[in-house]
């Protein structure tokens, strides 16, 4: 495995997202010098924070599989979920899906569990297909995630090189995994409404399930079958556990220290420097930034990447009475639109192809239904249900997600069209049973393909480059950077992609790109039930 060149006694981390954190972590324990550099006023990058007047929201990803992850990242310096305050809670159903017939599947990880929810809704055939397809799934997870995920490339050539990885290769071959997934999915499980259950989540890659490589059941795999979580006071504090064991293990974390540059003497990084004339000298670099801010570091990616679809996410509150009467009471819901197929060809179009949905299926996202501690009580006088006057009226934090076309695909006029799109979109979930969204749904804050680009994100888009073959594993954006001698990434943007699990493993990998850490033989995380 090649590694930076050079002393690396002393390495800066630009960003305290999950990938920084995981890839200090990794770093400290090597015995590194390790300082984390922050813009924001807090840890956690894309799995960060807004603010309410009264509440906390998460600003970002709201799914967690793979927690032991986690562990693995606080473990290397001693520390347990428990040493570091952070409780983690199973979500079942980890989805609820409401398709446009009305009819509802929750989506258990437990085999039996969900066998019996596919057997209520769809009958024994399928619930015996469903089991078919879940084997399925999994032999391509175990196939993939040692030697695919959990490891650092130095070039395409070392999947036939390695005689591990040839027979990893060999067998997702003889599963069919380089066939299409949706296509896949649909002739093994032949209900078209299951199948999106385990196909969908090809959108996380940025590809259509009709078009994405049927490695991609791994995604699906892990959303379905290892279990969605939550932590205890919102997805933010994994961020803040990972920071706080950092910094117990001697890293220094500085907060409010937005990085404007990077000093190079030839292809050596030599300091880092931010925005309020601070210096930090270095002996290697890790930058988290997306792949569309490399530029601003002296860094280039290559040509021709294409970014993944985007997405509109509207943050606030709701009160909870007017949740209680919705037709889905889930942490998170997944109301689909009919047109279900078509989503894809509107918003995964081609650069000045796309649309936004004509039919939009969206994500609610309820954490309070999982973590009560999120409940807001504000002095408001109504009156309840029971006719009775109240002085206290209870509130939700409540968060709708729509995905769009990015802006190479679609370059929307966002700041004129978000007040109209958002008023579309919530009258279309009062037609489909959510009743009061529009008038009660208070919404702070709201994130479109304008405001990601502004962050620095490739094409506006928070998901990074879509995972084509061309842009996947081998073929995806390394963490070494060339022309640069001592220079890694970490994140969604580079290897091995785009989720959360995933970009806690991109940490991990940076860091032995700097400490050349012995590369182990990954067992494969399995379903705590029913595996």
């Amino acid at each position: 495995m090649k590694t930076v060149a050079g002393p690396s006694d002393r390495v800066v981390v630009v960003g305290a997202g999950l990938s920084g954190l995981a890839a200090a972590l990794h770093l400290v324990a090597a015995g590194r010098q390790v300082t984390v550099l922050e813009r924001a006023d807090h840890a956690g990058g894309r799995v960060g924070l807004y603010r309410g007047p009264d509440y906390e929201i998460d600003s970002g990803a709201t799914i967690l599989t793979l927690p032991e992850l986690i562990d693995e990242a606080l473990g290397v310096v001693g520390h347990t979920r428990e040493s570091v305050g952070l409780r983690i809670l199973e979500i079942a159903p980890a989805y609820r899906a409401r398709f446009a017939d009305g009819s509802v599947i929750g989506v258990y990880s437990d085999e039996e569990q969900m066998a019996e929810e596919v057997e209520r809704v769809r009958g024994p055939k399928t619930a015996h297909r469903y089991r078919r397809l879940r084997g399925w799934l999994r032999a391509v997870y175990e196939a993939e995630f040692g030697q695919f995920m959990d490891t650092n490339f130095d070039s395409p050539l070392d999947m036939v090189r390695m005689p591990e990885k040839r027979a990893a290769l060999a067998k997702l071959v003889r599963l069919g995994a380089f066939g299409r997934l949706g296509p896949k999915v649909g002739a093994i499980v032949r209900d078209s409404q299951v199948a999106r259950l385990f196909s969908f989540q090809a959108l996380f890659a940025g590809t259509a399930p009709s078009q994405a490589l049927g490695v991609y059941g791994a995604i699906p795999y892990m959303d379905t079958c290892l279990g969605v979580y939550y932590p205890e006071g919102g997805m933010r504090a994994v961020a803040q556990a990972l920071a706080r064991a950092f910094t117990a293990a001697g890293g220094t974390l500085e907060l409010n220290a937005d990085v404007i540059g990077i000093d190079y003497r030839g292809k050596r990084a030599e300091a880092v420097r931010t925005a309020d004339g601070r210096v930090f000298d270095c002996d290697a670099v890790v930058v988290t930034a997306d792949i569309g801010s490399l530029p601003r570091f002296g860094l280039r990616h290559r040509r021709g990447l294409r970014a993944s679809p985007s997405a509109v996410v509207a943050h606030g509150t709701i009160p909870a009475e007017v949740a209680r009467t919705w037709p889905v009471q889930a942490h998170h819901t997944i109301d689909f639109g009919a047109e279900w197929d078509k989503t894809f060809t509107e918003i995964a179009a081609r650069p000045g192809r796309g649309r936004l949905m004509s039919d939009p299926s969206l994500l609610l996202t309820r954490p309070a239904l999982t973590d009560p501690s999120l409940y807001i009580d504000r002095a408001e006088q109504h009156i309840d249900e029971a006719g009775h006057l109240r002085d206290t009226a209870r509130y939700e934090p409540l968060s709708l997600l729509t995905p769009c076309p990015n802006l190479a695909a679609a370059p929307l006029g966002w700041d004129q069209l978000t007040p109209f799109y958002l008023r579309e979109l919530l009258q279309t979930l009062e037609e489909r049973g959510y009743q009061g969204i529009s008038e009660h749904f208070r919404i702070d804050h709201v994130d479109t393909p304008r405001t990601w680009r502004a962050a620095g994100m490739i094409a506006g888009t928070p998901f990074a480059a879509a995972h084509l073959f061309r842009q996947t594993g081998p073929f995806r954006t390394r963490n070494l950077v060339r022309g640069r001698a001592n220079v890694v990434l970490a994140g969604s943007g580079t290897v091995p992609g785009v989720g959360v699990p995933t970009v806690l493993l991109s940490g991990k990998l940076a860091a032995e790109r700097i400490t050349g850490g012995v590369r182990h033989a990954a067992t494969p995380i399995t379903c705590h039930q029913g595996g």
